[in-house]
This record gives structure tokens, C-alpha cells and sequence, in this order.
């Protein structure tokens, strides 16, 4: 009997899409299609290259008008801000596609009279992208046009939540007339991709998830030579010194916090403020948290939809009751929003204070509508309380002043430094991270550096 994969929506609890697993057989001919398309893809031009990724992206945007609804269904984000999706999976795709001849080019160390010397970036066969629900064209973007760029083969495995994805990746790729068996979307169950992973012919996997997840992954990869890119957990903080835009931070910490019903890996999840303003803050703060509109996704009001299922809420509204019971105090009244039943994927936002690090809402990865506030005596206490965390992904700083913001940055454990604002990737920089948020790099040029290899060319031609 063929196993299957249900997605079930969190906007009513019904199965949306059920797609079978790839079998066995099913996984090896993909695998064995995937290096045969790549080894004449490799030989192709990088501007032949280019106009296809160029053509995936435009048949992508083409699509907007069913991915957005469809995304609300699959994953909860409101359809108000589904498009935004679309703009950033645009914007990464585009940059990377533009750098691409720099980032790939060859790279000469400098003349030596009867040599030629140059190092050569090959890609490196075929990259298997585990793709996660929260940014699920975001997320898969980073890595699968690049890997194409830089001449590799690339096969999908989405999300279970976000099914549908991987097809309309497909789809544009069809379009775009991508050579057949460069670019496969799979359904794989956690086995299946286990043993793509020591199949042989994986040689990078780029994971976006869990923590306990990667580790699962970096394990299977030790059976042979294979490279990982590992973006893992987060618990982002913030710092609001005296000096800062008190409502230009509160407007966009309140947006870094909670867009998404806050399942963002970079979202803002721990904010310490400087005790001069932090009566102020906290009482913006949650006037403006107030403003949310709490319910269905597909309604065009609404400004904050359901969390992927209600396991995921139920875990946030368990941090919340035991942070409550250790002593913290919540500005929000959930009774408040009418959407907000216990047991359902549907939660309010909650802002705490008295909070502190023994409790798991300031130490855990929440990755859900909560956020902690904390006041702090000045630089050197929160930059010592955001450091005090098992992950780094990213951090912002909230200041006028540019040399604070740099020099604290320098001191603060973190894959991204941000100075006025959160939540963002810029695809001119690296995205990656430090501790238990992971390994490796997407975007701007180093993330080519992960997606190929190096060989070097020594040849004398005067003797």
C-alpha cells in the first residue's frame, strides 16, 4: 500500500492535500535523472543558465494571484500579506541570478612569469534542499536557484504543511523549460530521506529547521563526504538603548515579533529595553499589539492568522501559563480576541514582563505570537543577556547612534547584526549563524562558495 503525506490546514483542522510518497524505486530513478541532467548542465553557458532561472522566476510571479489563497490554507498566512512572500522570493532570486558571473568567476591569485594560475569553482553535483513551511518560498529560494546557477542539479523535499510548494516550484521550472530531471520536487517521508541522504549521490544537503532535526540530518551525512548548510533554531533578541526612536522601534519590534504568528526563525522573541524608557516602550508596545486582528486568513481584516496547527499553540500557551506562574505579567488580554480558543491552532498575541532567563518563554525557542520584555541598566547587561542563549541567528540594536550599534555589535554572538531593524534578509549578505542556530551560508556570494568547489589550475607553459 502507497504511503501517503496529508496536509492538514490549519484554517479549519481539514485535510487540504494528500499526495503519495515517492517510493524506492521512484527515489533512485530521480536520484540517477538528477546526475545525468547535471552533468550536461554544467556545460552550458552561465547566461543560458541565467535566462532560465530568469524565465522560473517570472512564471513563478505569474502564479501569484492562486499561490497567495493557497498559502493561507496551507500554512495560515493571512492573504493580506501573502504577496509580500512573493516579493522577497523575487528579490533573492534576482540578486543571486545578477551575481552569479562575479561569484562564480575564477579566481587569480596574481601573475607569476611562466605559469598560468587560477582557481576554478565547479559545482558540486546534486543538492538536496529540505525546505521548511514558515517561508516556504523564501526558505527553498535561497538555496535552490543558486545551486542551479552554479551548475548543479537540485531535488526539493518540502515541508509536509506546505505540499503544494514543491509543485509550484516544479511548475515554474517546467515553464521556464528547465531541462528534465535538473530540478525534481519528491514527497519523501523522514526514511526516504535518510537514504537519499547516504544514497551516494547527494553531495549537499541544505536543511532549514529544528535543532533536534539537523542534528538527525548532520548524522546521516557522516556516511560519507557530503557537505551541510544547516539553518536551525532561533531565539532573536533585541536592544533598545535610551537614545532610540522609541516609535520607529516599537512599531517595527511589534512587526518583528508577531509577523507570522511569530513562526519566524529570525523573529524578534526576547526585546531588552534601557529602564530610562522602558515604561514608555512596554506601554506602546502593547497598545499597538492590541491592534491585531486575531481569525481566518482568507478574510482580507485579518492581520494575524492561525499558527500552523494546535500542537504548535498549545506549546506557546504552555510557556505562557508557566512564565505566568513563575511571576511574569501579561499586558494582553487574550479573552480579547474572540479567534482565541484553547485547544485550536488560533492565538492571541501576548506581551510579557517580569520576565527573567530561568523561564522557558526567555530561554526556549518559542517560534509562536509571545515575546518577553526586560528592562536593563545599560549596554553591558544587554549585551550580556542576549548573548546568554544556545542560539545566534540574528540581533538588532535600537540607537542613533551607528558607533554603539557597531561596537556592541562586535560583542554580541550572532549570525546577523541589525541596527534599526529586524526580521529581514538582506541577499547581499550572508545569511547564516552561530551555536545552535546552525552552519554553513545562503546568499550574496559566499553562499556560492557553499554550493561548489574549489579546483585549482597550476600549469607552467615555459620551460
Amino acid at each position: 500500500m502507497t504511503k501517503t503525506i496529508q496536509l492538514i490546514s490549519p484554517v479549519d483542522g481539514r485535510v487540504y492535500a494528500e499526495r503519495p510518497c515517492a517510493d524506492t524505486g521512484q527515489l533512485y530513478r530521480a536520484l540517477a535523472a538528477a546526475a545525468d541532467a547535471q552533468a550536461q548542465w554544467k556545460r552550458r553557458p552561465l547566461n543560458e543558465r541565467a535566462g532560465i532561472c530568469s524565465a522560473a522566476v517570472d512564471a513563478m510571479l505569474a502564479m501569484k494571484d492562486d499561490i497567495v489563497p493557497e498559502l493561507a490554507w496551507q500554512m495560515g498566512r493571512p492573504v493580506r500579506f501573502g504577496a509580500g512572500e512573493l516579493r522577497g522570493f523575487e528579490e533573492r532570486a534576482r540578486h543571486m541570478i545578477a551575481i552569479a558571473p562575479e561569484a562564480l568567476a575564477a579566481v587569480e591569485p596574481g601573475p607569476v612569469a611562466g605559469f598560468k594560475r587560477y582557481i576554478k569553482r565547479e559545482p558540486l553535483g546534486t543538492v538536496l534542499v529540505i525546505a521548511p513551511w514558515n517561508y516556504p518560498y523564501l526558505t527553498a529560494v535561497n538555496s535552490v536557484i543558486p545551486a542551479l546557477m552554479a551548475g548543479n542539479s537540485v531535488i526539493l523535499k518540502h515541508a509536509s504543511q506546505t505540499l503544494l510548494v514543491g509543485e509550484r516550484f516544479a511548475e515554474a521550472f517546467r515553464r521556464a523549460h528547465l531541462p528534465e530531471g535538473l530540478f525534481q520536487n519528491l514527497v519523501l517521508d523522514h526514511t526516504s530521506t535518510a537514504l537519499a541522504i547516504v544514497s551516494g549521490d547527494i553531495q549537499q544537503v541544505n536543511f532549514t529547521g529544528s535543532v533536534e532535526a539537523g542534528k538527525i540530518v548532520q548524522q546521516a551525512t557522516l556516511t560519507g563526504f557530503i557537505g551541510t548548510g544547516l539553518e536551525l533554531g532561533g531565539k532573536d533578541p533585541a536592544y533598545v538603548r535610551a537614545d532610540a526612536d522609541l516609535e520607529h522601534a516599537v512599531e517595527n519590534l511589534v512587526d518583528g515579533s508577531f509577523f507570522n504568528s511569530g513562526q519566524s526563525c529570525c523573529a524578534v522573541e526576547r526585546i531588552y529595553v534601557d529602564q530610562a524608557i522602558y515604561p514608555a516602550f512596554i506601554q506602546r508596545f502593547a497598545e499597538l499589539t492590541r491592534q491585531y486582528v486575531l481569525g481566518n486568513p482568507l478574510d482580507p481584516a485579518t492581520t494575524l492568522g492561525p499558527m500552523v496547527n494546535p500542537q504548535a499553540a498549545d506549546f506557546v500557551r504552555g510557556q505562557i501559563a508557566e512564565a505566568l506562574s513563575e511571576g511574569a505579567t501579561a499586558l494582553i488580554d487574550a479573552q480579547a480576541f474572540a479567534a482565541d480558543v484553547p485547544g485550536s491552532a488560533y492565538l492571541a498575541p501576548q506581551v510579557l514582563v517580569d520576565v527573567n532567563h530561568q523561564m522557558s518563554v526567555m530561554r526556549d525557542e518559542s517560534f509562536g505570537p509571545v515575546v518577553g520584555i526586560m528592562p536593563v541598566v545599560g549596554d553591558d547587561e544587554a549585551v550580556a543577556l542576549m548573548n546568554d542563549s544556545e542560539f545566534g541567528l540574528s540581533a538588532s540594536i535600537w540607537t542613533r547612534d551607528l558607533a554603539a550599534a557597531e561596537r556592541l555589535g562586535e560583542q554580541i554572538e550572532t549570525g546577523t547584526l541589525f541596527m534599526n531593524r529586524c526580521d529581514y534578509l538582506d541577499p547581499a549578505l550572508a545569511w547564516t549563524g552561530v551555536k545552535n542556530s546552525g552552519r554553513g551560508v545562503t546568499l550574496s556570494r559566499l553562499g556560492y562558495e557553499h554550493l561548489t568547489r574549489a579546483k585549482s589550475f597550476h600549469l607552467r607553459h615555459e620551460i
